[in-house]
C-alpha cells in the first residue's frame, strides 16, 4: 500500500484517468461497432452516414491516446475500403 501523501494522490490520479479512458474507449468501440453492423447489412448508404461519425470520434480517441494514432488510421482505412467494395 502507498505510504507517501504523493504516492496516495497518484493512485486518486490514476484511478480517475482510468475510469476516463475505460468510458472513451468504449465510446470509440460503439461507433465501430456501429459502421461494422451498416457494412454487414449491405446498406451502402447508412454505412457511409455511420462511418462519418465514427472518424471523429475514432481519430479524437487517437488524440487522447485511448488508441494508437496507426490503429486509429488502419482502422479507418480497413473500413473505408469495406464501405467502397460494397458497390462492387
Amino acid at each position: 500500500m502507498a505510504n507517501s501523501s504523493q504516492a496516495k494522490k497518484r493512485i486518486r490520479q490514476i484511478a480517475r484517468r482510468t475510469e476516463t479512458n475505460r468510458q472513451r474507449n468504449s465510446r470509440v468501440r460503439t461507433f465501430l461497432r456501429k459502421v461494422e453492423e451498416a457494412i454487414d447489412s449491405g446498406d451502402k448508404a447508412a454505412a457511409e452516414a455511420a462511418f462519418k461519425a465514427a472518424q471523429p470520434e475514432i481519430m479524437r480517441g487517437a488524440q487522447k491516446r485511448v488508441l494508437h494514432s496507426n490503429t486509429a488510421s488502419r482502422k479507418l482505412s480497413r473500413l473505408s475500403a469495406r464501405i467502397k467494395a460494397l458497390a462492387a
